[in-house]
């Protein structure tokens, strides 16, 4: 993984109804983001790697910095700390990954996310 500022889209998996977008900083090791409703920051280690591409894993904590304006809207971890651990595939200045979170210390949900990376840093 280069370091850089990343795009991020994630959509959960397992039937639950549920997607975010924002941005994440990658830099030796360190993973820093967020978006419009939620802030994460966390870890990550590059696996195997070739020329351009190769595997990483990682850990994050992700907290809920600003309400829903539509008071119908429930965020799926409930205004409460969510830690997840994900890992996966990049290859030039895109990767994917399969995560897990685990909501309240009970209840844990897959996710898929997407990466593209949007500049250096």
């Amino acid at each position: 993984m280069k370091n850089g500022l990343y795009s991020i889209h994630i959509d959960m998996l397992d039937g639950v109804k549920g997607r975010d977008s924002g941005v994440l900083i990658l830099r030796d090791g360190v993973l820093l983001g967020g978006g419009p409703h939620f802030w994460s920051r966390g870890s990550y280690r590059v696996g195997e790697r070739g020329s351009n591409s190769g595997t990483w894993k990682g850990e994050l904590a992700t907290n809920q910095h600003t309400p829903y304006a539509d008071a119908y809207v429930r965020p799926l971890f409930g205004g409460q700390e969510a830690t997840s651990g994900f890992s996966g595939t990049y290859r030039d200045d895109e990767a994917e990954v399969f995560g897990t979170v685990l909501v309240a210390g009970h209840r844990s949900l897959s996710f898929r996310a997407t990466l593209k990376r949007l500049a250096d840093i």
